[in-house]
């Protein structure tokens, strides 16, 4: 699943340690969840729609799975 996290991070200006702080995650999270590397639970992904004032599909991009 692809993200505009680390988009809507800077436009906040937020630091990775400041959103991990803001959602009681660790840093390696946010980074893990920036790189694509970890797809977050659904009730994380509603907190970042909520910090950012956004809907979970503006911050996340589900692309189906591959065949």
């Amino acid at each position: 699943m692809k993200n505009n996290l680390v988009e809507f991070r800077k436009k906040h200006g937020l630091s990775q340690d400041r959103l991990a702080d803001k959602l009681g995650v660790s840093r390696q999270t946010i980074i893990s969840i920036e790189k694509g590397k970890y797809d977050p639970s659904l009730p994380l992904a509603f907190e970042l729609a909520r910090t950012f004032n956004t809907a979970i599909e503006e911050i996340f991009i589900y692309e189906g799975k591959e065949d």
